[in-house]
């Protein structure tokens, strides 16, 4: 084994690269260069082995040579007695023979030596790098050790991205040392393979700075499987801030592709840039982008409710969530004389009372199956009378609605039935919750398992659209909330909230007063028109933005600063069953963890009387 220091050593210009169609990089700024190569210390290692595989060959060499800055600083050798013959063409292609290596030691005395001749923090190069670094992590685990885990550079990677076909036929390490003119020439060898490596890895490097890679962060970039699309567009990450906000990707019309926010905006657009985005989605509108527009924001809350403006504004074709906020489906109790459930898709000041918004319309006849259970209310659809006078639906016949198409119930008799429903969607859910619970029960002492398990989901439906929507409510009945959150720098963050729309953010430094900054941001906040309390729970900004506000304020640490006006919540409203849908949730993830649950059928949809029934 020999460990041997060289003296510094100048090494001689690569010649000029033919044009090749390689990717460029984009240099970056001081505060983001990360380690820059001229500081780094490469570990250039190469193996000699019995065969190709860790599990049945072992090491019969290891060469390897540390250099930093140009500067060869070590070289690595030592022959190790692999405890196996060598293979007689392993011997004609290294040279290496079972007499050379009868008195060399065991990999157990050999690997102690190279890794600490590694170190802790230098980069390990390797022509083909898979290869040898298999090895030496099978060698680790044989006798004991833990894998450092160092940074792995793959010369060979690079040169499929570098080097020209025009250059070179192949990326063979004696290729590359040809087209880089290595001083030394690669014999199969260990010690004199990992020189040759060296001078193939300066030549390399002195080519990638003039594409822009000066740092092993951007050299990590450039070695990823990133697109020559996504790499092309990392200009448009330049002069982006390092602060909140909101990121726009347009076409070349303008158009806008994509919006996204971030508590880092340079960061985060850079990330479109690397093979940390994996999205086909995001790499096809990458490719499309021809510049980035940035929001700057006071706050992330700001940033998060802007986002949702800006996708619901442009509808973005690269935005799945949150495009068109007045899709949506309400489950509406219609202002007749004899009430009836319908899905509608707005709200009207007809009089009728309204539960949602429901992001589908599956989850609304959920909850409309639901209270169709709870509470005896019709389900046909003809308009009806004061006076009821019509034909009766099959489900007057089992006992399942009063009949008050036919005069059997009175008005006054159905409007309870009415009026509960009108509850469940407003203030006490107590009634429909007991009956549906109860329903469960039988259902689960009858081993009707999966009947039971329908009455659940629906009932869940119910329960989570009715105390979003009380949830909703009690924000937005206050003319003016303003709220305050504390910083990780020990500041604070303002929110300015008015009919449960932002109106405003701010944010005070550590040790400076707030309160001139709640007043300013009171005086310049948007303003908002009085809304009369009734028609939606949202009527001043979107469901999703208000319910993001909401998240914010119920963060812990967060304090009301002032608010304006009531803010309640129904003492016995769907809210107070919030146990009951982790108990369901919790149920249905532990009955059915991989299943696809899909539309659940409406146990008691109306059937016109005399038609047959499907068995």
């Amino acid at each position: 084994m020999q460990v041997a220091p060289r003296p510094p050593q100048q090494r001689r210009p690569a010649p000029a690269a033919a044009p090749v169609a390689a990717p460029v990089a984009v240099q970056a700024t001081f505060d983001e260069l990360g380690t820059p190569l001229r500081e780094a210390t490469f570990v250039v290692v190469d193996l000699e082995t019995t065969g190709g595989s860790p599990a049945s060959c072992a090491i019969t060499e290891v060469g390897a040579v540390k250099v930093r800055g140009g500067e060869v600083l070590g070289e690595f050798q030592a022959l190790v007695d692999p405890g196996t013959p060598i293979p007689p063409f392993i011997a004609v292609l290294t040279g290496i023979t079972d007499a050379m290596v009868a008195g060399a030691e065991r990999i157990e005395a050999v690997l102690p030596a190279f890794l600490e001749f590694l170190g802790a923090d230098a980069v390990l190069v390797a022509h083909n790098a898979p290869f040898d670094v298999g090895f030496l992590q099978a060698a680790c685990a044989a006798t004991g050790r833990p894998w450092p885990g160092p940074r792995v550079l793959d010369t060979a990677r690079i040169a499929r991205q570098l080097v020209s076909r025009d250059e070179a036929p192949n990326c063979k390490l004696g290729t590359l040392a040809r087209v880089f003119r290595a001083r030394t020439t690669p014999d199969h060898r260990a010690l004199s393979d990992a020189r040759a490596t060296v001078d193939v890895l300066h030549g390399m490097l002195e080519r990638l700075g003039g594409l822009g890679v000066h740092s092993l962060e951007e050299l990590a970039t450039y070695t990823s499987r990133v697109s020559p699309a996504q790499r092309r567009k990392r200009h448009l990450a330049e002069g982006l801030p390092h602060a909140p906000g909101v990121y726009v990707f347009r076409d070349a019309q303008d158009r806008v592709l994509y919006v996204g926010t971030s508590k880092d905006l340079r960061t985060r657009v850079r990330s479109y840039f690397t093979a940390s985005e994996t999205r086909s989605r995001m790499a096809e509108m990458v490719g499309l982008a021809e510049s980035v527009t940035p929001v700057v924001c006071a706050t992330a809350l700001e940033a998060q409710v802007r986002e949702l403006r800006l996708i619901a504004e442009h509808a973005p074709r690269y935005n799945r969530r949150s495009r068109r906020p007045d899709k949506v489906t309400w489950l509406k109790l219609t202002p007749e004389a004899f009430p009836r459930l319908s899905l509608v898709r707005d709200v009207r000041d007809d009089g009728g009372a309204y539960l949602g918004p429901f992001s589908s319309s599956r989850s609304a006849t959920a909850a409309m199956s639901a209270l169709h259970e709870a509470v005896p209310l019709r389900q046909c659809t003809q308009r009806l009378s004061a006076s009821g006078r019509g034909s009766a639906c099959v489900l007057a016949e089992i006992g399942r609605c009063g009949a008050p198409c036919e005069g059997r119930q009175s008005r006054e008799s159905y409007a309870v039935h009415a009026s509960t429903v009108r509850a469940a969607f407003t203030g006490d859910a107590r009634p429909v919750v007991g009956a549906l619970s109860a329903r469960i029960a039988a259902l689960a002492a009858g081993e009707r398992f999966e009947e039971a398990a329908a009455q659940r989901d629906r009932l869940t439906a119910l329960v989570r659209a009715a105390a979003r929507m009380q949830r909703l409510a009690g924000l937005t009945r206050c003319p003016e909330v303003v709220a305050a959150r504390p910083t990780p720098e020990l500041g604070w963050e303002l929110a300015l909230v008015r009919w449960g729309r932002l109106c405003g953010s701010a944010v005070v430094e550590r040790g400076v007063d707030p309160w001139p900054a709640v007043r300013a941001l009171v005086a310049a906040g948007e303003v908002v028109e009085p809304v009369l309390p009734g028609l939606t729970p949202t009527p001043a900004a979107t469901a999703e933005e208000t319910e993001c506000v909401l998240r914010w304020v119920e963060q812990p640490g967060t304090r009301l600063v002032q608010v304006e006006g009531e803010w309640t919540s129904p003492a016995f409203g769907a809210g107070a069953h919030r146990a009951l849908l982790d108990a369901a949730d919790e149920a249905r993830g532990a009955a059915a963890p991989f299943e696809d649950r899909r539309h659940l059928p409406m146990a008691s949809r109306p059937v016109a009387a005399g038609s047959r029934l499907a068995v």
